[in-house]
């Protein structure tokens, strides 16, 4: 059983890394951790079509990244846990640290 529940979580990891693979996608959600918003509210953020914001929002929805509930007439978009940002944070870091090693590289070899 607990190889079953082993595969079962790193597919779920890999499809939450798939939904986190476009950078609108990432946008979203930084947008999203500010305060919930409408399709139209990330649109005029991200200067993004519609079309676009709503065929992400649809992936992040179907990974349970994001959360909607309707608003009147409107449907607003939430981040489902704000731990994922941390997550985005941990891996912008890992990211700059390493463009800053080789920056000392390229450095060191002018």
């Amino acid at each position: 059983m607990e190889e079953r529940l082993e595969r079962e979580v790193n597919q779920l990891h890999a499809s939450i890394c798939q939904a986190l693979a476009d950078p609108k996608r990432i946008l979203i959600l930084y947008e999203l951790h500010e305060g919930p918003k409408t399709v139209t509210e990330l649109t005029e953020a991200l200067k993004v079509p519609q079309p676009t914001v709503s065929r992400h929002l649809k992936m992040l929805r179907e990974q349970r990244l994001v959360t909607n509930e309707r608003d009147g007439v409107s449907v607003r978009y939430t981040l489902a846990d704000d731990r994922v940002i941390d997550a985005l944070d941990t891996m912008r870091a890992v990211l700059l640290g390493g463009l800053a090693q080789q920056a000392e590289l390229t450095e060191g070899l002018t």
